[in-house]
């Protein structure tokens, strides 16, 4: 007995010196970025209070929005629009695949077939990221040039590659301009590397890696302020200069929207102290949130964010007050970051039960396989939504190119988290509970906690919605900041 009262107690010493290690690291690096974002005039991203973020762009009126889930929902729209178009399609993305198909069935659309008949009648761009320069992770220098080569061979299709980024880091942006009419901007890319993104928000298995993405389709006045955004990169990489439309587009719709914006300083000369309102967004919204707070992301290891959602957790600004987080089950990099942060919100929350994240999981019989979540979708109170490309991690949040939308519309948030509690919680709108405090007690609780425990057991899954484990290993609480250290500049 005495060796294991022991053997505890020098694993709760070596846990508690790896936190207070992680917290000593993380509070340095938060230290690193206030500093450098002083230097650069940007220290509000870290102190906006509630509202719109400031500067330019500024919120516009008259938008219409539709919040599209799912490659199998999102992408013969993106197909119809491009179909239609009159002057020109300009697409910014972090990789494509020229034979990825955008329509399946009898009479698939392919991605390259597409746009090389387009161009045959419009000015078609594209602008992707020009890969990674060293052989630490992909797609490659060499496989993006490749890529390139395939798209455009005996096409109109322009192509442009994007090397201008920061070390360790790229251009990560999905945005599609259609004749400054349309646009769309989200996290889907137009690609099947590392994965199918058409899956539909049923999820059956399909004996790989399933798929859970989300983008938008808008109109109005704030689609001429995505189109700035592509002529800008188009400029700093071609020096080519391309006219904006005639005219602004005309409102089409009732719903105010703001166009944000990772931009690290020094990487393009017309914005030359970079752009953080992405970060300035997240940041207010967070610090505003009253009753819950709701996310679903690829990653969760900003020190910045973590310390705003612990802080609402050790300090609830409502006694009722819920985190409600979808995660990967294992993301394709910085899962023991991630699980290391999840492990102290849960840590900070002290049992109370505000704080739940799950994974998702596509099941047939006695298997079941991982759908990745790739959505970077945020939504406070039903009163605050953003969705668009950035993930909450040090890359997206100051250091690759993101673009996110971002509303203050009720009806807007209340209808996208219905359409996304519905899809994970496998139930009809109208049969989950008003009150969101209420569906997450009686619902998303006990049903990811019966699947965990099924795949513990070794259990079928009766259901997608799967707890993450409320632990994680001890070296996970400092692998975050750690790799924070060696990829942040």
């Amino acid at each position: 007995m005495t060796a294991f009262r022991l053997t505890a107690n020098a694993r709760a010493a070596l846990v508690s010196g790896e936190r207070l290690l992680g917290e000593t690291i993380s509070d340095q690096i938060r230290r690193h970025h206030r500093r450098r974002l002083r230097r650069q005039g940007w220290e509000r991203a870290l102190d906006h209070g509630a509202g719109w973020a400031a500067g330019q762009p500024p919120p516009r009126a008259g938008n219409a929005i539709d919040v599209l889930i799912d490659g199998a929902e999102a992408l013969p729209v993106i197909a119809k629009e491009l179909q239609a178009a009159q002057s020109h399609v300009h697409i910014t993305g972090w990789f494509f695949s020229p034979s990825f198909a955008l329509v399946r069935g009898d009479q698939p659309l392919v991605l390259r077939t597409l746009l090389a008949e387009l161009a045959e009648r419009v000015d078609v761009r594209v602008l992707a990221w020009a890969g990674a320069p060293l052989p630490l992770f992909r797609p490659s220098r060499r496989e993006v040039r490749r890529m390139r080569d395939e798209l455009t061979s005996r096409t109109q299709i322009k192509c442009a590659l994007d090397s201008h980024e920061r070390p360790l880091h790229c251009h990560h942006e999905k945005t599609i301009v259609i004749d400054e009419r349309v646009a769309f901007v989200g996290g889907i890319d137009l690609t099947s590397e590392s994965g199918d993104r058409f899956d539909s928000s049923d999820h059956p298995a399909r004996a790989a890696i399933g798929w859970h993405d989300v983008t938008s389709r808008i109109e109005g006045p704030v689609v001429a302020d995505i189109a700035d955004h592509f002529r800008m990169r188009w400029r700093e990489v071609t020096g080519e200069h391309v006219p904006p439309a005639p005219e602004p587009a005309a409102d089409a719709g009732d719903i105010e929207l703001q166009v944000v914006r990772t931009v690290p300083e020094r990487v393009y000369r017309a914005v030359p102290r970079g752009d953080f309102r992405i970060l300035e967004s997240y940041s207010a919204a967070i610090r505003g949130a009253q009753r819950f707070i709701y996310l679903e992301n690829q990653f969760l290891w900003s020190p910045e964010i973590a310390r705003l959602l612990r802080r609402k957790l050790v300090d609830p600004p409502t006694p009722e007050f819920r985190l409600l987080l979808v995660l990967p089950a294992h993301p394709k990099s910085g899962g023991d970051d991630t699980r290391g942060v999840l492990a102290e919100l849960i840590e900070a929350d002290g049992n109370n039960g505000r704080v739940l994240a799950c994974a998702l999981y596509a099941r047939q019989g006695a298997h079941a396989d991982p759908i990745y979540v790739h959505a970077k979708v945020g939504i406070v109170d039903d009163r605050w939504l953003t969705v668009g490309s950035a993930n909450l991690n040090e890359h997206s949040l100051f250091n690759d190119t993101e673009l996110n939308v971002v509303a203050h519309d009720p009806d807007l948030a209340l209808r996208t988290r219905l359409r996304l509690w519905s899809e994970h919680l496998e139930l009809p709108a109208d049969q989950i509970p008003g009150d969101p405090i209420q569906a997450i007690d009686e619902l998303w609780k006990p049903i990811s906690a019966d699947q965990l425990g099924r795949r513990t057991s070794g259990s079928p899954l009766t259901h997608r919605l799967v707890e993450l484990p409320r632990m994680s290993r001890r070296t996970r609480r400092i692998l975050g900041p750690l790799d924070s250290l060696v990829v942040d500049g």
